[in-house]
């Protein structure tokens, strides 16, 4: 990952790249001077940085920093108020023609967010399906594949995240770490080139984080780009290629995350990571 420099938000500004905002065939992400605002709280300042394809970042930081906001603007769940954001070199959210930015129209940001995978604090699985409908249930009304086709690749997908036995239980039979690992599962059934975690363990008892992280670091080493806003800096250390710290609406610190956790460089981040670890 890299950081960019924090200048004036401007969604039409040149930005050295090619024509559709890609940083290049090995980055997946690139974040140019984000703003985020609701109403007078500004959210996010001027945040820039990119992501390589299959890189692992992490991004820490206290509650109200704007983690999970800049995740959220990532797949346009968020609509940002200033700079420019692309996946693959395809701006998302947005179209631009000549000087102009355009906003796309829902249907068309929903299928760029077909491509990007997300898993959220809470499961939102649906209560009346079962495990493999809940999976198989975006690929055939998204994508229109056939039930066979879709069930599948589901079963294989759960059995990757150790879940096969449990494809006709129904989610309240499930532990809250079941039911996130079908989260995952569901996520990676539309075939994602990049997934988006919101601290997807927040919401477990500890004895259940585990079996989350688990199937996270395999899915890390598979190659799978990934963004990853957590509180668990044993993962971070172990699995991610770079580490953010945000504060403030602002990134504060990045690098590797041995480094940034055992020596890191600013005030906010020291104060920060002497509560937590």
């Amino acid at each position: 990952m890299t950081l960019g420099d924090a200048t004036a938000p401007d969604a039409a500004a040149s930005t050295g790249r090619n024509a559709n905002g890609s940083g290049g065939t090995d980055t997946m992400v690139v974040a140019d001077r984000i703003v985020k605002s609701f109403g007078s709280n500004v959210v996010l300042k001027d945040i820039s940085l990119s992501v390589k394809r299959g890189e692992v970042v992490c991004v820490i930081g206290p509650s109200g920093s704007g983690k999970s906001t800049f995740l959220r603007c990532i797949n346009h769940l968020e609509k940002i108020d200033g700079g420019r954001l692309t996946v693959d070199g395809e701006l998302i959210g947005y179209r631009q023609r000549g000087d102009k930015i355009y906003e796309l129209r829902p249907k068309e940001a929903a299928e760029q967010r077909k491509d990007i995978g997300m898993v959220f604090q809470r499961f939102n699985l649906f209560p009346h399906l079962t495990v493999l409908e809940n999976v198989i249930e975006a690929p055939t009304q998204v994508k229109r594949q056939s039930k066979a086709k879709a069930s599948a690749r589901a079963m294989e997908l759960l059995e990757r995240v150790g879940l096969a036995e449990k494809a006709k239980a129904y989610p309240a039979s499930l532990s809250g770490g079941q039911q996130q690992r079908v989260a995952i599962a569901r996520a990676l059934a539309m075939d994602p080139k990049l997934m988006l975690f919101d601290e997807p363990t927040s919401a477990l008892d500890p004895e259940l984080v585990g079996e989350v992280l688990e199937v996270m670091k395999q899915l890390a080493k598979s190659g799978m780009t990934m963004i990853v806003v957590t509180h668990e800096m044993g993962f971070a250390r172990e699995v991610a290629d770079s580490l953010v710290f945000m504060d403030g609406g602002v990134v504060v610190e990045t690098g590797d995350p041995r480094e940034v956790l055992s020596n890191p460089q600013h005030e906010r981040t020291k104060a920060f990571l002497a509560r937590v670890l």
